[in-house]
């Protein structure tokens, strides 16, 4: 008999975009505008600093869920149940989540229900990677296709927000949906109310049922020994006796603490400095731009990382970081400024984590490379994330001192010298002549 469990090349190609659409399109939808979102509905009786601190604790959330989420697909997801059946759940239940916190009318709630939402998210990200690699026959040429429909889903879901609805708000709201939405939707700033939080609920609820009808994902780990160390990339450790790959480790670290700014507070900052009367598009709309620019200059990789090495390109995506704080500091009331800003998320985010990752793989031996990852992941978007999110709002209250004004040009120029410092270290210190070619890139 013919085998059945995995539908043609293209049929499962089809398939498995609509998964990464939606998928980050659950993220996108709530991530970008959730800052401004909480500069309002928990502004009233409190200073700037604790309306930054509330800020920065709900971005960590992601960053503590990032951690947690290798143990749970390690020791749960690769074990048990197949996996679209754990998607299918895990999305389920964050819908339910996501619109707990949509409703939070308190910021204790809001966080614990965030937290809660992001442990049922963040495991999805490993297992769509998981789920796609099953299905695809090959999966090194085939995967970047799919994978592509999720920053397209990011993108969709920015232009969304940033442009759709408001002009729900501005036709007015349906009943049904009228006593749902928290926050300024008067203002027409979809932003600024809970409607993100609501369309990425019921986008989640979408996916989860989605994600039963695809085709089955066994689990991989079943009678295999593991360990917490493994699952958290810490038995690869000892790779950390090569100076490079510490220096490399340790930049990684570090350069994420100016990052989380990016993520926390850019959208906030470009929709108060008036972007939408600038161009007529939404804060959330030009956010999507860094996406966009992610595209372009993926394409351009395998060309950059053989002529110039890794260093170079490591290098590139730090000083990126600078160019972007420094036009945001200078640019409050310049649209092209705003924007070259936005578009150098594609280079920050191409040249040093794509690069990073690849790196990684390249130096570590074939039985540490998915630990190499793990660790690489927990410095990053787990440790030096949530650094950044428990930083800056101290480093806005010291420059804002006693006044009223949000200290946005020397809060920007902070994280820009703190961006160069840590490049013009790595440069100093990382040693490693390293280029990949195309074939480490497919």
């Amino acid at each position: 008999m013919p085998d059945t469990s995995h539908p043609p090349a293209p049929a499962a190609m089809s398939r498995l975009g609509v998964m990464m659409f939606l998928e980050f399109f659950v993220w996108g939808a709530w991530a970008v505008p959730m800052g401004k979102y909480l500069g309002t509905v928990f502004s009233e009786g409190r200073t700037k600093a604790a309306v930054d601190t509330i800020i920065g604790q709900a971005y960590g959330t992601s960053a503590i869920a990032a951690i947690i989420a290798p143990l749970f697909v390690g020791l749960v997801a690769d074990r048990f149940l197949p996996g679209q059946i754990v998607l299918g759940v895990l999305h389920l239940a964050g819908a339910g989540l996501l619109f707990g916190v949509a409703r939070a009318t308190d910021p204790v709630s809001f966080y614990w229900l965030l937290l809660a939402a992001g442990l049922c998210y963040m495991p999805t990200l490993a297992l769509v990677n998981s789920v796609s690699f099953d299905q695809l026959s090959e999966p090194r040429k085939q995967f970047p296709l799919v994978r592509v429909w999720g920053t397209i889903g990011w993108i969709a879901a920015g232009i969304t927000v940033g442009s759709l609805l408001p002009r729900l708000l501005t036709a007015g709201l349906p009943a049904g949906v009228a006593p749902l939405v928290l926050g300024d939707a008067g203002g027409h700033d979809a932003g600024k109310t809970n409607l993100p939080f609501l369309l990425a609920a019921a986008t989640s609820a979408l996916l989860g049922l989605y994600c039963f009808s695809l085709p089955n994902s066994p689990p991989k780990g079943r009678g295999e020994h593991v360990s917490v160390a493994r699952l958290l990339g810490l038995d690869a450790i000892g790779l950390l006796s090569s100076r490079a790959f510490a220096t490399f480790a340790l930049a990684s670290f570090l350069i994420c603490i100016p990052l989380a700014v990016y993520y926390s507070k850019a959208n906030e900052y470009i929709s108060g400095m008036k972007i939408q009367e600038m161009l007529g598009l939404g804060s959330e709309t030009v956010m999507t731009f860094g996406q966009m620019s992610e595209i372009g200059f993926m394409l351009l990789m395998p060309l950059f990382l053989s002529r110039y090495g890794v260093k170079t390109m490591l290098l590139g995506g730090m000083l990126a970081w600078v160019a972007r704080y420094v036009l945001f500091a200078y640019g409050g009331q310049t649209a092209w400024m705003l924007v070259a800003a936005v578009v150098l998320h594609g280079i920050c985010y191409d040249f040093f984590f794509v690069t990073g990752q690849l790196y990684t793989d390249h130096v570590a031996p074939k039985s540490l490379r998915a630990s190499a990852q793990g660790l690489i992941a927990l410095l990053t978007y787990g440790a030096g994330m949530y650094v950044g999110n428990l930083v800056f709002p101290a480093v806005a209250g010291l420059l804002a001192g006693a006044g009223d004004a949000y200290p946005w040009q020397p809060f920007w120029l902070a994280f820009a010298i703190a961006a160069a410092v840590v490049t013009a270290g790595f440069a100093a210190a990382f040693r490693d002549p390293v280029k990949l070619g195309s074939h480490e890139i497919a």
